[in-house]
């Protein structure tokens, strides 16, 4: 089904529908959404969209695009996230640090609970594991818990895909 052309409105986000489509062809696909199609689907001019995407891109709502990588197959079957604590007024400075552990794929600052930060690991094997998790006890983080990951997936925000009707969308 072809969507019509969108509606100009803005939201109070700022977004309007042709900012959601855009939004959700790079979420579905952003390897292969060219302008073109997406200028396409949504009857509008390829330079549009190439104009809107760099809006998205230089007001931060669009931040990257990112390869999604089966660790496992790539010879790192140990996937873990470590449920960390790190002091409040460091949080933000010892998560950049966690990043630049090796092994460090991951990172998520959590405001609502004592474990304010996950952070995702890959590894070969526990040993491998065991340097990362102490690498990062050394930075000042306490880890809480430990959760192997089997599997990872993700879908686009229902309301950037254009299909706001529930019928339409997974179901839960």
């Amino acid at each position: 089904m072809r969507p019509g052309r969108p509606r100009a409105s803005t939201t109070l986000e700022g977004l309007d529908d042709l900012d959601r489509a855009i939004i959700g062809a790079l979420q579905r696909d952003a390897r292969h959404a060219s302008s073109g199609d997406i200028a396409e689907a949504m009857d509008v001019s390829a330079s549009t969209i190439r104009k809107r995407i760099q809006r998205l891109e230089s007001e931060g709502i669009v931040t990257g695009y990112h390869a999604t990588v089966d660790y496992e197959r790539a010879g790192y079957p140990l996937a873990v996230l470590l449920f960390c604590t790190a002091p409040i007024p460091e949080r933000e400075e010892l998560a950049a640090r966690a990043l630049g552990v090796d092994g460090v794929v991951g990172i998520k600052e959590i405001a609502t609970s004592e474990e304010n930060l996950l952070v995702t690991v890959v590894a070969e094997n526990t040993d491998e594991l065991t340097a990362i998790a102490r690498r990062l006890a050394e930075f000042g983080l306490t880890i809480g818990e430990e959760e192997l990951v089997r599997g990872d997936e993700t879908v686009p925000f229902y309301r950037f895909t254009g299909t706001e009707d529930d019928e339409e969308r997974p179901a839960a």
